[in-house]
Order: structure tokens, then C-alpha cells, then sequence
């Protein structure tokens, strides 16, 4: 590490970049430059052919200038310290709290490698490279920067050490949903570096992380069983079940111990409406005729004569 600290008193965790990588970004950032200076010199020379020996000397030193010491010195100001060499090399230019560069680090840097790379052929920046004891040249003394590593490769992912065979499948009736994600972590980075531990110190550890384990399930190990053997059997059985539970969602068992997945809500079917059943209207009911009751004859008499007279009108002669 390049042990940088920032004003907030943060360590960088930087990497200096290395000789050989620093040497490939300039020569290629070289290359670029002489190339270009090259055919500007050439169109320069044809154009000015009719003008005198001073104009045209005025001409390639401003050619020399411009290309050789002011083209680096923007290229580093606009893109943060990653020239054409060094993003091919994957390196970057910062500064001594690893900001990024501005405009008067890289003209200090700019004009220190005309002296101590071009007009000594880059003798003097490798002394002063392999002196340093961060392999800085005196352009980034001087300009307070450093050539950093962009490209650091992705650590390597340890793989948790398989338990004794004779534990395998020991724990299974543990139940292990009371132990927090914090201790399992302890308990995994425990088993991935256990062998670079100290043995003793290695073995306090496991023991206190295994204690830890017993009081959040309430099932000590099996007598004779070491700590970090017993450590690697619950890391194994809570494996096999998170991959049961990822690959088989639909068993019908259900594991002791194991958290059940959240259930999901089902969308409720919603029925359509079943339309009203309209009742036919009833047929009209016809009135049968009333029957008028049979007339009764009249008893003879008077009352006969009477109701005769009121039925026609007539009276018989006296």
C-alpha cells in the first residue's frame, strides 16, 4: 500500500504503480508525441520554405514547445493525470492526499521531463525512480503527485473448509434462525482464515465463537468435537439448508430451524357479476261471470197481484 492519508486522516489503500509499467506508459506516450511532432515538423517545412532562416527557427521551437511539452501537460490537466500511456497501462497521476491533479502539478511535471526524459533520454528519471521508495521521478517530487494503479485485481473469494465427514448431517435438528447475520460472518471469515491465524490465537477464536453459537441455539457440540470443527458443521448445515430452500421451494418437508420464506399474496379472482333474474310478468286473471242466483216465485195472493201490477203496469178492471 502507498500508505497516503487525506486530511480527514483516512488511509488510502493506493497501490504505487510499479517501474516496468511506468516505463511501458512512457514510452508509448513517446511514441504518440514524437509522432505527431514529427508530421507537424514536415507540414511546418513546406509551408514555411519561403521565409527566412530565423522565422523558420522561431517556427520549431514553438512546434517543439507546443507539441512536446504543452500536449502533455494538457493532456494531464484534462483528464485528471491519464495520459495515452497510462490508460493503456491502467495508471493514473495523483496527488499526495490522492486528489486528482491540476493544472500546476502537471506543468511541474511537464517541464521536469523535458530535463529528466528527454534530454537525457529518461536516465535521470529512472535513478530517481529507483531511489525513491515509492518509485517517483523528480517531476513528481517537485510537483507533490504520485503514479498510482487503476486496474487492481478483485480479491480472491475463499471458499468455507468442509466439515469432518463424520459431522456432516450431525446438526441437522439445530435450530439456527436466532443466530444473527454479524456472528455468521465472524464465524466465516473465522474459517477462511484460520490457517494464516496464530494456533492459539486461532483457537481462543473459535472457541468463543463456538460459546457464541451454543447460546443462540441451545445445542452445545458433541463431547470430543473441537471448536472449529463444530464451527465448520453448523457453517455446513446452514449451507445445505439456504441451498434447499433455494433449489427445491416446493417440498413438502419442512426443515427444523430454518426460516420459512415470506409468503406471497395470491391476486383474488374477482367473479363477474351474475345479472338478475328478471320474473316473467303473471297473465291477467279473467273474472269468471257471476251467476245470479235462481228467482224465487212469489207466494199467491195479494202480493202477488202487487208485484204483478209492479212488474207490468197493469191493473185489472174491478
Amino acid at each position: 500500500m502507498s500508505g497516503l492519508v487525506t486530511g480527514d486522516a483516512v488511509v488510502l489503500g493506493l497501490q504505487p504503480a510499479r517501474l516496468p509499467s511506468r516505463a511501458l506508459a512512457v514510452l508509448i506516450d513517446l511514441v504518440a508525441v514524437w509522432a505527431v511532432y514529427l508530421l507537424l515538423t514536415l507540414g511546418l517545412a513546406v509551408a514555411t520554405a519561403s521565409l527566412d532562416e530565423a522565422a523558420v527557427m522561431a517556427v520549431s521551437v514553438a512546434s517543439f514547445l507546443l507539441v512536446l511539452v504543452g500536449a502533455p501537460i494538457a493532456v494531464e490537466t484534462l483528464s485528471h493525470g491519464r495520459s495515452l500511456g497510462k490508460l493503456a497501462c491502467g495508471l493514473r497521476v495523483v496527488r499526495d492526499d490522492g486528489g486528482p491533479i491540476r493544472f500546476r502539478h502537471a506543468l511541474v511535471r511537464g517541464a521536469m521531463g523535458v530535463v529528466e526524459i528527454l534530454m537525457t533520454f529518461g536516465v535521470v528519471a529512472l535513478v530517481a525512480s529507483l531511489v525513491s521508495e515509492r518509485g517517483r521521478r523528480l517531476g513528481d517530487v517537485f510537483a507533490g503527485t504520485l503514479v498510482v494503479r487503476e486496474r487492481i485485481p478483485a480479491a480472491r473469494v475463499l471458499a468455507v473448509p468442509p466439515p469432518p465427514p463424520w459431522l456432516v448431517g450431525r446438526f441437522a435438528g439445530v435450530d439456527l434462525s436466532a443466530v444473527p447475520e454479524t456472528l455468521w460472518l465472524e464465524v466465516r471469515q473465522y474459517l477462511t482464515r484460520s490457517r494464516e491465524l496464530d494456533p492459539v490465537v486461532g483457537r481462543r477464536l473459535a472457541e468463543r465463537l463456538a460459546d457464541e453459537l451454543v447460546a443462540r441455539t441451545g445445542t452445545p457440540p458433541p463431547a470430543g468435537v473441537p471448536a472449529d470443527a463444530y464451527l465448520a458443521g453448523v457453517v455446513a448445515e446452514r449451507q445445505a439448508r439456504d441451498a434447499r430452500r433455494a433449489f427445491a421451494p416446493s417440498a413438502a418437508g419442512v426443515v427444523p430451524g430454518a426460516v420459512p420464506p415470506p409468503s406471497v399474496p395470491t391476486a383474488s379472482v374477482v367473479e363477474p357479476p351474475v345479472p338478475p333474474v328478471v320474473a316473467s310478468p303473471a297473465p291477467p286473471v279473467i273474472a269468471s261471470p257471476v251467476v245470479a242466483p235462481p228467482a224465487v216465485a212469489p207466494p199467491v195472493g195479494g202480493s202477488a197481484v202487487e208485484s204483478g201490477a209492479r212488474a207490468t203496469g197493469f191493473a185489472p178492471p174491478a
